[in-house]
């Protein structure tokens, strides 16, 4: 004899209806199953009715995968920026400097074979130095000039490492000056041109005092790659800088050279201790203060403007997710009514989310490491396409531009955009969780 389905289910024989077959799989179910999965790539895809929806989430992924992109590509270029400046100036000036007090530094050479004998300390550089007013073959223009000797010159890995024209071998003997590709460019200056110097503090005469006015052979032409060093710079044997200047048997000061640039606070009491002479002691640190600060400055500040970026990608996100949940409403209301839980249903739209954000992450990242990878030949296409230069030398100091990745920054940039695209789906996903079946399915 046949009963009902509910008759043989309350006297416990037989299996139960379909229905209640549906509603004991969902409930079995653990977190993250397959069905969750199928269900968010099917709200991924776009169809007619929802295409509204999906062109949200379009712009949602382009908006984060050009968000992370950019700040990848910013974050880069700053740091490969303050990286070369600090090299160049590093490569060109003493990290320690020592100035005298009270007398001037006739035992110079005692006091920099004191210092050099100090651990860590690389090379000691007794230096002349002063403005002079330089002319060559078509115009003339203001330059610091620096005294040095052959073999100090040779040890500034800055100057040294970077000669394009002419030779350091012979700088003591020949007598001549090494000046900037850029100062040669701009006086119409070749190897073996003479440069004129003037020095505004001259020779006293009884009509009073003349400048002073001599002319020297380009031995050497050198290339840093900073514009203002380049363009500004010249070096003079240390005997010729102290007859010119009329400091004999003198130096300005003394610049010293560590191994690590770093460590020169460590390292302070040592040379001070060394020089065994009134003296004034400033580091690189001190000199260039101002100047790094504001490239921290404006480094924090472009990373909070671009993060704004990935902020309203995120944005797009939590409204594309509401469209859907409304969209979605009924269908939502029948998986609760066939077993599926809230946290079921919170997942299911915290996938989708957040696949949008994994995937215009991942995107981003790619994009922005081949945009660092290869930014000297973007900037020369670039260049080529305009007709002229979008990286201006003289206004930016550096000659290129410079990229340098650092793997914590990148690493942080990812781990935000993944994190702010996460969040986004935890409020239309909660609302989705906390939609009423009864109340959805009221009117259908």
């Amino acid at each position: 004899m046949n009963r009902p389905a509910e008759a043989r289910l309350a006297a416990g024989t037989g299996e139960p209806p379909a229905a209640e077959q549906d509603r004991t799989r969902l409930r079995a179910v653990g977190p993250f199953a397959a069905f969750e999965w199928m269900l968010a790539r099917r709200y991924l895809r776009a169809r007619r009715k929802e295409a509204f929806i999906s062109v949200i989430a379009g712009f949602s992924f382009v908006g984060i995968a050009l968000g992370v992109a950019t700040l990848i590509i910013v974050m880069a270029v700053m740091n490969g920026f303050r990286a070369e400046l600090l090299s160049r100036i590093l490569g060109m000036n003493g990290h320690l400097i020592v100035q005298p007090i009270d007398y001037a530094l006739t035992d110079y050479a005692e006091v920099a074979e004191r210092i050099a004998r100090v651990a860590h300390v690389r090379l000691v550089v007794p230096v002349v130095e002063g403005q002079a007013l330089v002319s060559g073959v078509t115009t003339g223009t203001g330059a610091l000039v620096r005294g040095v000797r052959q073999q100090d010159l040779a040890g500034i890995s800055g100057v040294a490492g970077n000669v394009r024209q002419g030779t350091l071998l012979e700088f003591d003997r020949a007598e001549g000056v090494a000046i900037g590709v850029r100062m040669a460019q701009n006086l119409g200056l070749r190897l073996g041109d003479k440069m004129t110097l003037v020095a505004p503090e001259g020779d006293v005469t009884p009509f009073g005092t003349t400048p002073r006015v001599k002319a020297y052979p380009v031995v050497a032409v050198f290339e840093v790659g900073m514009s203002e060093y380049d363009s500004s710079i010249v070096y003079l044997p240390l005997a010729e800088a102290q007859l010119f200047f009329n400091s004999e048997d003198k130096v300005t000061a003394i610049e010293v050279y560590v191994d690590d640039p770093d460590r020169v606070g460590a390292m302070r009491a040592a040379i001070a201790e060394a020089a065994g002479r009134p003296h004034f002691l400033t580091d690189w640190r001190q000199r260039n203060q101002t100047f790094f600060t504001a490239l921290q400055v404006e480094r924090n500040v472009m990373f909070m403007i671009l993060t704004l970026i990935i902020l309203v990608a995120a944005l797009n996100i939590i409204s594309g997710l509401t469209m859907l949940v409304k969209d979605k409403g009924r269908d939502i209301a029948i998986l609760r009514t066939m077993g599926a839980t809230r946290g079921a249903i919170m997942r299911v739209f915290v996938m989708t989310g957040s696949a949008i954000g994994l995937t215009g992450t991942l995107v981003g990242f790619v994009l922005g490491v081949v945009v660092c990878q290869n930014i000297q030949a973007i900037q020369g296409f670039v260049d080529w396409a305009i007709g002229g230069q979008i990286w201006d030398p003289t206004v930016r100091f550096l000659s290129e531009i410079p990229a340098r990745m650092d793997v914590g920054e990148t690493a942080a940039v990812i781990a935000m955009g993944l994190t702010l695209s996460f969040l986004a789906t935890l409020l239309p996903a909660w609302r989705a969780a906390r939609l009423d079946p009864v109340e959805a399915l009221r009117y259908e």
